[in-house]
Formats: C-alpha cells, structure tokens, sequence
C-alpha cells in the first residue's frame, strides 16, 4: 500500500463500477477514506466489500441528476469523514444516436448524467474544500470531446463540455487552492464498453469486438480502468500542485495517429 493519500478524504460517483471504482479502490489504497455513489443500490455494497486494504470506504446510493442526492452525498462524506478533499466525477452513460433521431428524452438523459451530475456534485464539493484550504477535482471526460465517432451526439457533446467547464471551474477556484483537471480516456475495459460491445458486435463475440476496437489503438489493446485510476491518484495528490485546468489523455496513442497512412511498399 503506497500512502500518498493518507488522511485525505474523496467522494467518487460512479464508483461502483468500472473507471469509478478502480479510482475509488486506487483512493482506498493511498490512504484516503473515500464515499462512492451509485444509483444501482445492488452493486455498492459488493463495490465496498471489494476494496483493498488502506482507508476507510462506504457507500452512497443516490442519483448525480438529483440536487438533494449531491449535497446528501457531500453531506454524507463530511458527516463520515470530516470533509472533502477529493472529488472524482466518473458517473456517465453512453447512448447512440444523431442529433436527428436522438429522442429528446435520451438528449436530455445524457446531459442530465454526464454534465449536469458533475455540476452538482462540484456545487456542493467545494464549498467544503475550500474549508479544508483546498482540494482536487477530477473530471472524467473522454477523447470524444476531441474527436468523435458517428452516432454520438449526447455522448459527445457531454464530453465537450466538460473539457470547458474544467478549466472554467480551475479558474474560479483557483485561489482557494482547489485544483481542476479533466481525464480523456480512449477504449476501457468497462461494463460500458462491454455493454456497447455487445450491442454493436453483429456475427462476432463481444470478446472479438472489444480486440477489434483495441486494435484500433496504437498500442494494439483497449485499456484498463486500473491504469486511468494511477493517473487520478497522481492528479489528486501532491505531485503535481501547479496543474489546473488541465486535460489529459489516457488514450493508447489513438489521438496521435491520422488516419492517412503511407503505402507500405
């Protein structure tokens, strides 16, 4: 167990499952009591049970759409714990459509988890780092707020938005010591994209699909959601104090390449 953490205290939504809940476990690891937040009451206890050893970690159930459930979710970490030190936004939902035949309760769906959820959790977070002297917020963006696929367009336009609001929430807060900084992973190994797998791998397996989406990568392979989770445990701690606003790629090279390539012969 490494102790770059200790004593630190971090809310974590979506933190049951997938990047969430390797972040939420990487946390625990460091040190830090941490609070994880889902709406699937099911899957926090066995994401709590789960944990390895090093801080404290319990469970909220609750919906990042909610105001209510936000500022009891902060409210549950500075009961539990004393305050809040780090906030990991990674609560987000795929869905896939155009702007033509997205329906508006799908448009509105998206938005709701993967913007409006960041927006009120940061709302009630900082108020209570700013007691603590400071904090560090992580937001969980994507390469699609770079580039995107076809089919999209809540998704993306979600994560292009986070990728403003980031360095927008970095500069408000700044001089209250709380840092801003945004992750854009390319393909995980989460139950999201193996639920899109799934749905989109025609006459082959899921397991297929996930290496033909990896070989899209140039490091040949999709991610895993252990290795986001050592970048926000570095993003979170003090190794890095003069980054705010800040986006980073955890992408397997896939923004790096053009799609022209040179003939081989």
């Amino acid at each position: 167990m490494t102790a770059d953490l200790a004593g630190r205290v971090a809310v974590v939504t979506g933190g049951s499952k997938g990047m969430g809940l390797a972040i939420a476990h990487r946390f625990v690891t460091g040190g830090a009591n941490v609070v994880i937040c889902s709406n699937e009451p099911e899957s926090v206890p066995t994401a709590v049970e789960a944990a390895p050893s090093g801080g404290d970690i319990i469970g909220f159930v609750g919906d990042v759409a909610s105001i209510a459930d936000m500022e009891g979710l902060i409210d549950t970490a500075v009961d539990r714990f004393g305050g809040v030190d780090i906030l990991a936004n990674c609560a987000g939902i795929q869905r896939y459509g155009t702007v033509v035949d997205t329906p508006e309760a799908v448009w509105d769906e998206v938005l709701a988890v993967n913007l409006k959820g960041l927006f009120l959790a940061s709302k009630f977070a900082v108020p209570q780092m700013e007691k603590r002297g400071g904090g560090a917020i992580i937001n969980i963006a994507s390469v699609q707020a770079y580039a995107s696929q076809s089919n999209v367009a809540a998704y993306t336009a979600t994560k292009g938005a986070i990728l403003a609001l980031t360095p927008a929430t970095a500069l408000d807060h700044a001089d209250a010591g709380i840092r801003v900084n945004a992750l854009c992973p390319a393909s995980i190994d989460t139950p999201m994209l193996r639920w899109a797998a799934d749905l989109w791998k025609g006459n082959r397996t899921a397991e297929e699909m996930i290496d033909l989406w990896g070989r899209a990568h140039p490091v040949g392979r999709v991610g895993r959601s252990e290795e986001v989770a050592e970048l926000a445990a570095f993003v979170a701690g003090d190794a890095c104090p003069f980054m705010t606003g800040a986006d980073l790629k955890v992408d397997g090279g896939v923004l790096a390449q053009l799609g022209i390539l040179l003939p081989e012969d």
